[in-house]
């Protein structure tokens, strides 16, 4: 892993994170959004409807996890990553309608590597089991679609230096293989 500490604010920059290489360590801060399997389902949907996206997927990192409710005087529960793969089958579409960066945990599909690949992503990996550490990270949490879906819904949270470790970089290189 690479020692050097990169630090990023979102939006994230295509340009940028081509630098970016497997194994580096980044810090993230500013807005981003959370989604589980649950969300990329209906995120697909509105595409496919022709539906306005409930966020600019330009820059946008969006975050692997459900968050759990927050103690009296904090914005959010713990919130740690989910497995990735589960949300394999929507990622692709989502990446070609223009979501570049996610954090999550796991492998990834093959279909996700080429997609990252071709529209010049990155897949962030979390620390699995820090969901504690990783709420002290969120300075704001607020639902932003899907409400109905509980923990799944889609919240845009503001975070100041977020841990994250490229897992799969610009070029397809892969910490997983």
């Amino acid at each position: 892993m690479n020692e050097k500490r990169i630090e990023l604010s979102t939006p994230l920059d295509s340009e940028i994170v081509k630098s970016l290489k497997t194994g580096d360590m980044v810090y993230i801060s500013g807005t981003i959004y959370t989604a589980r399997d649950a969300a990329h389902k209906k995120l697909c949907e509105l595409i496919d409807a022709g539906e306005p996206m409930p966020f600019d997927f330009r820059g946008a990192v969006v975050f692997y996890a459900g968050p759990c409710p927050a103690k009296p005087g904090r914005p959010i529960g713990s919130v740690g990553p989910t497995t990735s793969g589960r949300m394999d089958l929507y990622s692709p579409k989502l990446i070609e309608n223009g979501l570049r960066f996610m954090i999550g945990k796991g492998l990834r599909g093959e279909e996700v590597t080429k997609a990252i690949i071709e529209y010049n992503g990155v897949y962030f990996a979390a620390i699995g089991g820090a969901a504690a550490l990783m709420a002290r990270r969120v300075i704001s949490s607020e639902i932003v679609a899907f409400e109905e879906l509980g923990t799944e819904a889609v919240r845009r949270l503001v975070v100041k230096d977020m841990p994250v470790i490229v897992a799969i970089d610009s070029k397809g290189n892969d910490i997983y293989k």
